[in-house]
């Protein structure tokens, strides 16, 4: 079982591994920048027990006290929600400083990959990734997020980029650094609050045994590497395309007037677009969560089983 010496293992993560039992890495800026108080620890907690009703363990991720922790408690949990948006903001670059001094982060998608591979979890559920905001051509602001999947060996289940993002640009980005866009039972890359985007995939998959299957190929040519598994919003709490073009546009006015940018952005933007939309947005969030969590914890069992058919 993999061991680090910065690293800690929740117990029920640890015998998992050791076990060779199904695991699944969630991350924690979803709890402390991506919904309010109490939203945020409710649907942390509904999202770890979603796992374990498709057979995995969670491990979700945070730097607790200078710690890198691949599953936390209850009470962790929710530490981290009331705290909300004080928390550090956690990517790649921003861990060596939460370690030597001792602080506390909430992991990005990027840091959460980090943890992962340290811990030996191969697959990781959330919302949305990060990728090439709009408007990078003149301020370059993309994502660690998207260098993390291209160096890193983890497969990231999502609800495709997050809505606010240039999607064009992101999977142009995602092209060139060789990490491969599987849809999950569609041919087109979901946009987070909508199923369609105008975008196709690089590939569609219809199990969660050919998704292992395919990971276990690209462990084994050595490529090095993420995959981003790209599972729609179900159908039942998609908003309108229109609806939420609308809101990101007035958002985006809105960041440009108040002067907000960097690790701000996107918080603002998500809860703007909450606001704009009358916490419809909210309610697609949760539930896009839960449903990238439940066909995490299916890959990961069948990875588990060593990607024999369903």
């Amino acid at each position: 079982m993999p061991t680090h010496p910065f690293l800690d293992l929740h117990p029920e993560v640890a015998a998992a591994l050791e076990h060779g039992r199904p695991v699944v890495a969630l991350e924690s800026t979803i709890i402390s920048h991506g919904m309010p108080w109490p939203q945020n620890a409710e649907t942390a907690l509904a999202v770890e027990a979603e796992v374990r009703a498709q057979g995995a363990v969670p491990a979700t991720m945070a730097v607790i006290a200078g710690r890198l922790k691949a599953g936390l408690s209850r009470a962790e949990i929710e530490s981290l929600g009331r705290t909300g948006q004080q928390a550090i903001k956690t990517s790649r670059r921003d861990l060596p400083f939460l370690v030597a001094s001792g602080a506390t982060g909430a992991t990005t998608v990027a840091a959460t990959m980090i943890v992962s591979a340290l811990a030996g979890i191969k697959v990781f559920a959330t919302g949305g990734i990060g990728g090439v905001h709009r408007g990078a051509a003149t301020s370059f602001d993309v994502s660690a997020d998207l260098q993390e999947l291209a160096r890193t060996e983890v497969a990231v289940v999502c609800a495709g980029p997050k809505s606010i993002l240039d999607l064009g640009l992101t999977l142009e980005y995602l092209e060139t650094h060789g990490v491969p866009v599987i849809g999950y039972g569609t041919d087109e890359l979901p946009a987070f609050f909508t199923r369609d985007s105008g975008f196709g995939v690089d590939v569609r998959l219809d199990t969660p045994a050919e998704i292992a299957r395919v990971m276990q190929a690209k462990q084994a040519l050595g490529l090095g590497g993420g995959l981003l598994i790209a599972n729609p919003i179900p159908a039942e709490f998609a908003l309108p395309r229109q609806l939420i073009d609308s809101a990101i546009a007035q958002a985006l006015v809105d960041a440009t007037l108040r002067g907000v940018a960097g690790k701000a952005l996107t918080p603002f933007l998500l809860d703007r677009v909450n606001a704009l939309t009358g916490g419809l947005s909210l309610s697609a969030n949760i539930a896009l969560v839960l449903n990238n969590a439940r066909l995490a914890a299916n890959v990961a069992r069948a990875l588990a089983e060593g990607g024999r058919p369903d």
